[in-house]
């Protein structure tokens, strides 16, 4: 489990800092503030009168301990309780808590996050005129093979819908590469639902890398490029 940015950083900055000045460096007590739907600001007490507790060098664990706990618990124990109801409707008379464990539970539902191409490779099939011979597609698997872990996830996100792989690995998957044209300024595009990417033949490999990157970096939400 991953907390938010802001949330994360909360033990490195006040639980860390040097003892002495902490009350009046931070100017902070016992409560959270978040940010309603409306945009409102919602405070909430994390002891009992906690507006009238200052955090100071002999409380600022406690402090840490409570905010942590509030973000990750309290705050969404309204949500989370009504996903357990639903998930407790689903798995409560299912063999699924039987037959496995929580973590096992969570990849088969979830994926995992090791990510070998060069099994996705072996599987992938190609279309519309492309092979595993064509320049484009052996500069392509370079291109994936010498990704970082996070890009990698990324592309996978950008292909597939999940930047997971499934249960069994990624040699379990389906993954097409259908030629899309002939060399293109558009980028590359993908049918996610069908784990189909539709990339043109570039002219050159700086050229399928560079629109590769844009493609992955910013397949989220609408915008321009």
């Amino acid at each position: 489990f991953t907390l938010a940015p802001k949330s994360s950083g909360i033990n490195a900055e006040y639980g860390d800092y040097p003892d002495g000045d902490v009350e009046e460096v931070f100017m902070l007590d016992f409560v959270a503030s978040t940010t309603g739907l409306f945009g409102e600001t919602i405070t909430h007490h994390l002891v009992e009168g906690g507006d009238k507790i200052p955090v100071t060098s002999e409380n600022k664990h406690e402090f840490v301990a409570k905010y942590v706990d509030y973000v990750i618990n309290t705050s969404v124990s309204k949500q989370f309780d009504q996903f357990k109801k639903g998930f407790d409707m689903v798995a409560s008379h299912s063999p699924l808590k039987a037959w496995f464990r929580p973590e096992e539970l969570e990849k088969l539902i979830v994926g995992t996050p090791a990510l070998d191409f060069k099994a996705l490779q072996g599987v992938t099939r190609y279309d519309n005129g492309y092979s595993a011979d064509t320049d484009v597609v052996k500069w392509f698997w370079e291109i994936t093979h010498s990704m970082t872990d996070d890009d990698k996830s990324k592309f996978l996100a950008f292909s597939t819908g999940c930047g997971l792989a499934p249960v069994g690995g990624m040699g379990e998957m389906t993954f097409v590469i259908v030629k899309n044209g002939g060399d293109s300024e558009r980028l590359p595009t993908a049918h996610t639902c069908f784990n189909v990417l539709l990339l043109p033949e570039y002219s050159s490999k700086e050229k399928l890398q560079k629109k590769l990157y844009l493609a992955i970096q910013h397949f989220e939400g609408f915008g321009m490029i």
